[in-house]
C-alpha cells in the first residue's frame, strides 16, 4: 500500500491532475491487476449476503415505494436493462440500483468496516450489478469491479473521518461506487476520475438521516449514492467533467465540510500492480441492527442463559455499558437522543438504540430481524421498565481498542455492569461479535448460505434458492451477458409490483 498525503490546496497551486485524490483513485480503478481467490470467495459471499437481507425486505414499505419508482423508469432501447429483486420485471440500470440498493439496506443486516469512519461496503453491489447486467459483463469482471468498490471506500474509511463532520457516511460510497463501475466497464483513468469527482460532489449530505427521530432515508441514503454514482459514470462516459480538485480545492470537501483549510489526511491506496484484498478487512452481521449493537446482543444471549435474573426488571437496579466513544456517541445514551428510549420510536430509530437492543436481547436470549422490533415488543411493560435502566458511557481503553490498527485488538465492544436489588453486582465484557472473523463463531460460506436460506423461506421458492445458490457460487465462471441469473424471484404471490404508492412517475 501507498500512503497518499492529501491537503487544501489554494487555487493559484494550480495542483496536478496526476497529485489529485480522486486521480489516484481512479489509477486503483483503472489497474488491471487480478483478483486474488480468496477475494473472489468473499465476494460471492458478500452477494449471497445481499441477496439474503434484500429478499427479506421484499414487502416492507420503503422497498415497495422505490421498486415502484424503478418500474416507472422501463429499460432503454440502448441496452438489456437490470434487473430488480423478487421480480421478473427489469428496469434502467440507475433505477435498478436504486431499487436494489433500498432493499439491501432496510434491514441494516448486511455487512460493515468501521475505521475513522462508519461505512456498509456491500453497498457498492447494487450499483455494480446493475450496470454488469445492463452491459452484459461476464462473473469475472464483476468480481474486479466490487473488489475495486469495496477497497476505495474501505481505504477512504481508514484515513477520513465524516461523521466528526455530520456528514454522512455515503460520501465515501459514491467515490467507491464509481470507481468499481470504472474498472467493471474497463474505463480509462481520466473518465473514472471525472466520474469519481462527480460521485463524490453529489453525494456529500448531512448525517442527519442517522440522529434523533430516524426516518426512511436511513436505507435510500446508501442507494441515493450508488445512483448517483452510476449517473456520474454516465455523464463521464459522454466526456462531461467534474469540480477539481474536489477534495483538495479551497472550496472543496475537506476544506469546507471536513476539517478545513489546514487539513490533511494520509490516505492508504494498492500500489500499482497490488492486489485489491481490502474486502478481507470487512465483516457482515449475524443480527439485524448496527454493527455497534453485534456483540451486544451476543453478550446479552449469553447473560440470559447464565443470570436469568437480569431479564426481571424489579430485580435489577442498573445496568451500565462502558464502551467506545462511537458507540457511545452514536447509538448509545451519549447520542441525548429521547427516542432511544420511546417505545413509539421508528425501526430505524430502535435499531439504533444500544439500550433498547440489549435490552431485548437480554430478556429474549436472542434477535430476530422483524419481531424484536415489532411495536407490541417494544411497548412492553416489564421492557420499557428494563430498557429505562440500561445507560452507557464511554470507556478510553475500548475507545482505544476500536480506533487500533492492529486487527487483534481492533474491538466494537465492551463491558457491562448489571447491579442487582439484592445488592449483588453482575459484570461481563466482549470484543468483538460471535460472527466475526475473531469471533466465537465466524462467518464463513457455510453461514453466509444458512442465512440466505433462512431469511428467504417462505419468500423465495426452494427450488429458486437452490438455483440462485448453485449461480452465485459458480460466479467466477458465469459468461457474459448471464449476470441476470443472481436475480433471485419471489414465490408466486409474495409480491405485487402493481401495488407500489403512486408518485409523479
Amino acid at each position: 500500500m501507498i500512503t497518499h498525503h492529501v491537503r487544501v490546496r489554494r487555487s493559484e497551486e494550480n495542483l496536478p491532475r496526476e497529485e489529485q485524490l480522486a486521480w489516484r483513485i481512479a489509477q486503483v480503478a483503472a489497474d488491471p491487476v487480478s483478483v486474488d481467490p480468496e477475494v473472489t470467495d468473499m465476494v460471492i459471499n458478500r452477494i449471497i449476503d445481499n441477496a439474503s437481507v434484500a429478499v427479506a425486505s421484499l414487502n416492507r414499505a420503503p422497498i415497495v415505494a422505490a421498486r415502484a419508482q424503478a418500474l416507472d423508469h422501463p429499460v432503454s432501447a440502448s441496452g438489456s436493462g437490470a434487473s430488480i429483486f423478487g421480480i421478473a420485471e427489469k428496469s434502467s440500470p440507475e433505477w435498478a440500483t436504486w431499487a436494489n440498493g433500498v432493499a439491501v439496506r432496510e434491514l441494516d443486516y448486511h455487512d460493515t468496516f468501521l475505521a475513522a469512519d462508519y461505512s456498509h461496503p456491500g453497498d457498492n453491489i447494487p450499483a455494480l450489478l446493475a450496470v454488469a447486467q445492463h452491459t452484459g459483463r461476464s462473473g469475472a469482471q464483476l468480481i474486479r469491479g466490487i473488489a475495486t468498490g469495496y477497497e476505495i471506500q474501505v481505504d477512504l474509511v481508514k484515513a477520513i473521518c465524516l461523521h466528526q463532520h455530520k456528514i454522512d457516511h455515503v460520501a465515501h460510497l459514491g467515490p467507491s461506487a464509481a470507481a468499481g463501475l470504472g474498472t467493471l466497464l474497463g474505463l480509462d483513468t481520466e473518465t473514472i476520475f471525472q466520474a469519481v469527482g462527480q460521485a463524490l460532489h453529489t453525494t456529500t449530505a448531512t448525517r442527519q438521516s442517522r440522529k434523533g427521530e430516524i426516518s426512511t432515508w436511513k436505507a435510500h441514503a446508501p442507494a441515493f449514492a450508488g445512483k448517483m454514482a452510476v449517473e456520474a459514470v454516465d455523464r463521464a462516459m459522454r466526456g462531461q467533467t467534474s469540480p477539481v480538485p474536489i477534495y483538495e480545492g479551497e472550496d472543496g470537501v475537506i476544506a469546507w465540510m471536513l476539517d478545513g483549510p489546514d487539513a490533511s489526511y494520509e490516505v492508504p491506496l494498492p500500489a500499482t500492480g497490488e492486489s485489491k484484498r481490502a474486502i478481507l478487512d470487512t465483516y457482515t452481521k449475524e443480527h439485524s441492527a448496527e454493527y455497534q449493537a453485534q456483540a451486544w446482543i451476543d453478550l446479552a444471549r449469553k447473560l440470559h442463559q447464565e443470570h436469568p435474573e437480569v431479564t426481571d426488571p424489579r430485580q435489577v437496579e442498573s445496568v451500565l455499558i462502558r464502551t467506545s466513544h462511537h458507540t457511545h456517541y452514536v447509538i448509545g445514551s451519549g447520542a441525548n437522543d429521547p427516542q432511544k428510549y420511546d417505545p413509539t420510536a421508528s425501526r430505524e430509530t430502535l435499531d439504533h438504540s444500544i439500550p433498547y437492543i440489549f435490552t431485548v436481547a437480554l430478556q429474549d436470549g436472542s434477535w430476530h430481524h422483524v419481531d424484536s422490533y415489532a411495536p407490541e415488543r417494544a411497548a412492553r411493560e416489564d421492557t420499557v421498565a428494563l430498557w429505562h435502566k440500561v445507560t452507557t458511557e464511554e470507556d478510553r481503553e475500548w475507545t482505544r481498542r476500536y480506533h487500533s490498527l492492529d486487527i487483534a485488538e481492533k474491538a466494537f465492544g465492551g463491558s457491562v455492569e448489571i447491579r442487582l436489588t439484592d445488592g449483588r453486582t453482575i459484570t461481563d465484557e466482549i470484543a468483538v461479535a460471535d460472527a466475526h472473523p475473531l469471533g466465537a463463531r465466524p462467518f464463513a460460506r457455510e453461514q453466509y448460505i444458512g442465512k440466505f436460506r433462512s431469511l428467504a423461506a417462505g419468500i423465495i421458492a426452494e427450488q429458486e434458492i437452490e438455483r440462485f445458490l448453485d449461480v452465485v457460487q459458480g460466479l467466477e465462471s458465469l459468461p457474459a451477458g448471464e449476470l441476470g441469473q443472481l436475480n433471485v424471484q419471489a414465490a408466486e404471490g409474495v409480491i405485487d409490483p402493481t401495488a407500489g404508492p403512486k408518485g409523479l412517475f
